[in-house]
């Protein structure tokens, strides 16, 4: 039981497993890279078992067949993170049924991501379904993130900080970032990465799609420039500001990465740098609409709890105060 305590229903539970959530469904973007990077993409060639005969990898089947079957075990990994955020929010105290359906949500989704993976195998890696497996992770990531913010805040009414031209400013730049990331996979699936040496690719030209991606790139540079300019203006809160920056500077980088791995024909260790920064331009993109608002705490609602702590110093007791409920 004190066990169970420490890790989940302790005050910040919550937030530091949707922490951890946030880090792990990066990360799987970047391991599932490291897969079709390799070309272990059928390195285990059934689903959900290994081989008809074997539910792991066997040493016959080399290292292809160990990468890509690490990479399914990864998913439990997922599984036990998102049970264990869904475990935080149940037992919080108190209950906040906003945490739970976020958690909830995470815990739903795992699942179908990994079934996604299953039917590119079945389908053989056909490039389209290799990135629907892809694209599987964006919202796994935006309600992992959701989850964090919601978990520091209260339930109560949103107080918007800024006017509402830069709040529809904000959200249309997620907009043009999943954009961004939804024709970056496109241009994956037109160029040399497939997974496998005998997968064909999506038909599309390479040289047009990766232009096509270059444009939206740089919109969304200039958007957000535009939203720091507005910030600025209206003298937004300097968190706000802070996270607009941050995006600006991950944006920055990707095109370094971007461009330069463009222009070397590919490596692969430029490509799996710039899926990291895919997923990390995602989580900073869907940050900046949560940095133009705030909740004020409800009426009815149970006020942050502080537990004061006497630690003997000496002669005389020093209060602390512990972590916000």
């Amino acid at each position: 039981m004190n066990l169970l305590q420490r890790w989940f229903s302790k005050p910040g539970a919550v937030r530091r497993w949707a922490l951890a959530s946030v880090i792990a469904n990066v990360g799987i973007i970047v391991t599932g890279g490291a897969v079709r990077l390799t070309e272990s993409g059928l390195g285990c060639p059934e689903w959900p078992k290994c081989t008809t005969d074997s539910l792991v990898a066997t040493p016959e089947m080399g290292i292809y067949g160990a990468i890509e079957f690490g990479n399914r075990v990864l998913t439990f990994a997922l599984v036990a993170v998102a049970v264990g955020a869904l475990l935080a929010a149940w037992l919080r105290v108190p209950r906040r049924a906003s945490l739970v359906k976020l958690a909830f949500g995470v815990c739903l989704y795992v699942p179908v991501q990994a079934l996604i993976g299953g039917i590119t195998v079945w389908t053989g890696l056909n490039p389209w379904i290799v990135g629907l497996h892809f694209l599987a992770s964006i919202p796994l990531v935006a309600l992992s993130v959701a989850l964090y913010v919601r978990s520091g805040e209260p339930d109560g009414e949103v107080v918007t900080l800024v006017p509402r031209a830069v709040v529809l400013l904000g959200r249309g730049l997620v907009g043009v970032a999943a954009a961004v990331i939804v024709l970056g996979v496109v241009v994956t699936g037109s160029g040399p990465h497939a997974g496998d040496a005998d997968t064909p690719r999506n038909g599309l030209d390479p040289a047009l799609m990766s232009q096509l991606h270059a444009d939206l790139v740089w919109l969304l540079v200039g958007l957000t420039v535009a939203l720091i300019a507005a910030l600025h203006a209206v003298k937004a809160p300097e968190k706000a500001i802070r996270t607009a920056y941050a995006l600006l500077a991950v944006e920055l980088l990707q095109g370094v990465i971007g461009y330069t791995q463009y222009y070397l024909d590919l490596p692969e260790l430029l490509v799996g740098l710039h899926m990291l920064g895919a997923g990390v331009l995602w989580v900073t993109a869907v940050a900046v609409p949560f940095s133009l608002r705030k909740r004020e705490p409800s009426a009815d609602a149970v006020p942050l709890h502080y537990e004061i702590h006497g630690e003997r110093d000496g002669d005389r007791i020093v209060e602390r105060e512990a972590e916000p409920a």
